[in-house]
């Protein structure tokens, strides 16, 4: 007994990481002469596009048409090489771990061919042992052009259905590197995570599956472990703590996987923002004999109970979160990788995005099927900060086959991810792809895949089988849009029917206006969405044409969509006229996208809880772009980010259609009840009141309520010059009778009081006439600057206060300019 547990004492795990040193050369391929010559340093974890702009060797691919100049860059081969010092320590296992490469990789260790990769999702883990040499070992990883290869595994497996002429769905990377229509096509290589050596003896824990749960008995943790053995057959220990309390496991030396239970009744829940605290606890879990601790993991969790309510009611099938048996209306955005280059998001850049998702009153980010399995960092950080999430297995938009060698880079990269992710107390919705299943049923694909495969086995067979034995706790839906009901997982419904489950609505956008989306009543929206152009200063950081025109050349570059600018100007003229400009060109196009978007926001809150979800298209983008994005590819707020804070804030007051009739709808998304007298009253634009009323309400707590309006209040004398405002506890809300191109909207007559405040400015706003929609872009005045609020309507006489963040000095004079003031009034008035 001594001998053996000497020998494990002195091989604990240990871990090695393999970061340094590294160079890339161009193998083969169309690379220019100089960087097919060159042996560049190579940063790892990093991408190709990374180090060669490091080393001034492409210019920025996200200015001008830098796209089109570096597309070669996708039909390279690139091998990456290093040297480490090894010498053996006695350990029984020497492994080589990859936790993730972008994506088709041969690996070489002293020569010798260790492995070979397809699959930027999943790790890898090699035993290296037998190629291992004292002293100098080279590494070398070379990668194949990710282009060549998706196209050769389309002919091999047999072209698909998809939105984009690059064969995406043919290779597991993510979707939107070969472009989208927000995305750049960057076909990007490198070793995007870290890569290790790992070293040890007798056994290693494989997996940690930690599970807690909140059930009648109150909260408990389950812990199955899975281990990975070397030679022997030696009992182990293994344990785990959590909130002072202890569980412990022998392991026979003949097994390789243990259960461990343990009650933990005075931990407390852990609640979505809005709703409570965040708890969070750690556990420890270690590996052990009699001589001491040789593998442990920690894990950071919370207790809550999660499940999405799909019983069948009178009007369909609803879909509400329900936490800790508390139902959750979802004031969601869909979340796509932040940086085209996803290894430039760290740790600090995620919280910053996260930290403005709680700034718009979010409380639920999606991330989307065809990016990335979210890192650590950003899961982490959604616990901390009560951010929901709900992750995509990594399908998107187009028919992917289920044969080899695909079916089994899916399961293994399945099988990474649930493990990963599955104890995050934020995670509460796994869902199998994006518009797959919508795809199938109506965009042609029954007809033109003639039979082959298109995924369905993924998503109501593997990913239901998967999630069953890895992580129970979670749950899970096979697609979105998905209608429940059915059997085996599948529905009989259409599976973007809006009585039932969750819906994409897209034909506002592409076909109708924006006032349309008031037409749906769904259960649940898990995305639609408008566009508009980036900041000011981000638009022209990113573009240099002169002049700079909404169809000037650097702008169609930075404009995925198809007939992008067509549809803007389609869904602006109804309502604005079309700007001679382009400073105000691009006012309207954001201004648009904002109101469309929180017009659609208040409609869907209003029918709370007939809906009880509503997740924008889309949060961030991942470089300079038009986009549907609130937040642009500099980091900057636009618009349609206020859009979404009035929206999403906790209590709202609107005005909103009910048959023939105006009705207030009053919101209360908060722990207490809200009551009061709602006060309606007719204004004319001059802001005399031609009409009013009041009716007592009573909202309960997360609850909503009705008030219908006096017709004699509701129905104006003058369409085109009065507006309705609903009022409670100083919350308001606004209802126009007319476009504003068709109002008697006059030039906006504003005065500006600035004051120096800790922070930043305050910037006092006061109307002499009707003001709708005023905003103030001031990063045309600093680029780091942000404003508090905007798309603030002020009657004759009312000031609003807004404070601009900033450093150093701000140029107030420049708050009054026409082009840093704006308003809806500068878009119709004569």
């Amino acid at each position: 007994m001594t001998d053996r547990t000497s020998t494990i004492a002195q091989t604990a795990l240990t871990r090695r990481e393999l970061h340094s040193g590294w160079q890339v050369t161009a193998a083969a391929g169309p690379a220019p002469a100089p960087i097919a010559a060159a042996s560049v340093p190579a940063s790892v974890p990093g991408s190709i596009h990374t180090d060669l702009l490091a080393e001034g060797l492409i210019p920025d691919p996200y200015l001008d048409d830098n796209e089109s100049a570096l597309a070669w860059i996708g039909l390279v081969d690139w091998t990456y090489r290093t040297s480490f010092e090894w010498a053996d320590d006695g350990s029984d296992r020497h492994d080589l771990v990859f936790d993730g490469l972008d994506t088709v990789a041969r690996i070489i260790l002293n020569g010798t061919v260790i492995g070979e990769t397809a699959n930027q999702h999943r790790s890898y883990r090699f035993d290296v042992r037998p190629h291992l040499v004292e002293g100098r070992n080279e590494l070398v990883v070379a990668f194949a052009s990710p282009v060549k290869y998706a196209n050769a595994q389309s002919v091999a497996l047999g072209a698909r259905q998809r939105p984009y002429p690059l064969p995406y769905d043919a290779i597991r990377k993510s979707a939107c590197s070969f472009g989208w229509d927000w995305g750049i096509a960057t076909y990007t290589s490198g070793i995007w995570r870290p890569v290790r050596l790992e070293s040890w003896s007798t056994a290693r824990l494989a997996e940690a599956r930690v599970r807690p749960l909140v059930d009648e008995g109150g909260p408990r943790l389950e812990v199955d472990i899975v281990l990975e053995r070397a030679v022997g057959a030696a009992d182990v220990d293994v344990v785990f703590s959590v909130a002072g309390l202890d569980a412990a496991a022998s392991v026979p030396g003949d097994a390789t996987h243990t259960t461990l239970r343990l009650a933990v009744p005075d931990a407390e829940l852990w609640w979505p923002v809005g709703y409570g605290d965040q708890p969070l606890y750690d556990v420890a879990i270690s590996l052990r004999s009699d001589a001491g601790e040789f593998d442990a993991r920690t894990r950071r969790v919370g207790f809550r109970s999660v499940r999405w309510d799909t019983t069948p009611d009178d009007a369909g099938t609803p879909f509400t979160l329900v936490v800790n048996d508390q139902p959750v209306f979802v004031k969601g955005a869909n979340w796509i990788p932040d940086d085209a280059l996803v290894v430039r998001v760290d740790r600090d850049r995620c919280e910053r995005r996260l930290r403005q998702a709680l700034d718009a009153n979010l409380n639920l980010i999606r991330v989307w099927g065809g990016g990335i399995y979210e890192s650590d960092d950003f899961y982490e950080l959604c616990d901390e900060l009560g951010l929901l999430a709900w992750q995509d297995f990594l399908f998107a938009c187009a028919a992917y086959a289920e044969e080899e060698p695909l079916r089994s880079e899916v399961e293994a990269e399945a099988r990474d991810n649930i493990v990963r992710l599955a104890d995050h107390p934020s995670l509460v919705l796994l869902t199998g792809n994006n518009e797959n299943l919508w795809g199938y049923e109506d965009w042609g694909w029954k007809l033109r895949l003639d039979g082959k495969t298109w995924g369905a086995y993924y998503y109501y067979e593997l990913f239901p089988r998967l999630i069953d034995e890895l992580a129970p706790h979670v749950p899970y839906a096979p697609g979105s849009p998905f209608s429940p009901g059915g059997t085996g997982g599948a529905s009989e419904r259409h599976p973007n029917d809006e009585s039932h489950g969750s819906m994409h609505l897209w034909e506002q956008w592409n076909r109708r206006d924006w006032p349309t989306y008031r037409e749906h009543t769904p259960r649940f929206v898990a995305e639609f969405g408008w566009q508009g152009p980036p900041t000011w200063t981000t638009l022209t950081r990113a573009i240099s044409d002169d002049p700079l025109t909404p169809e000037s050349p650097g702008m169609i570059v930075h404009q995925k969509a198809d007939e992008g600018n067509v549809k803007l100007t389609n869904g602006l003229v109804p309502h604005y006229r079309v700007p001679e400009d382009m400073e105000t060109w691009h006012w309207a196009m954001q201004l648009n996208q904002a109101v469309a978007v929180r017009t659609a926001l208040e409609h869907f809150r209003s029918w709370a809880p007939h809906t009880m979800g509503a997740i924008v298209w889309q949060l961030n983008d991942c470089w300079p772009v038009t986009s549907w994005a609130a937040i642009d590819g500099d980091e900057r707020p636009k618009p349609l980010f206020y859009a979404l804070k009035s929206a999403f804030a906790p209590r709202v007051v609107t005005v909103q259609p009910r048959g023939d009739a105006l009705a207030a709808v009053v919101g209360n998304d908060t722990a207490e009840p809200w009551s009061g007298r709602v006060t309606l009253r007719r204004h004319r634009f001059d802001g005399a009141v031609v009409a009013e009323f009041s009716a007592p309400v009573d909202v309960p707590a997360r609850g909503t309520a009705t008030v219908e309006i006096d017709p004699d209040v509701a129905l104006p004398d003058a369409p085109a010059e009065e507006l309705l405002v609903a009022e409670l506890d100083g919350v308001r809300g606004l209802w126009f009778f007319a476009e504003p191109r068709d109002s008697a909207l006059e030039a906006p007559q504003l005065r500006v009081v600035a004051t120096p405040t800790s922070g930043g400015t305050e910037v006092e706003i006061t109307a002499a006439n009707l003001v709708r929609e005023i905003a103030l872009l001031v990063d045309k005045i600093d680029p780091d600057a942000v404003a508090d609020d905007a798309l603030v309507t002020l009657l004759p006489g009312e000031t609003a206060t807004l404070v601009v963040r900033h450093a150093g000095a701000l140029d107030v004079d420049a708050l009054t300019q026409a082009r840093v003031l704006r308003s809806a009034n500068q878009l119709v008035a004569p």
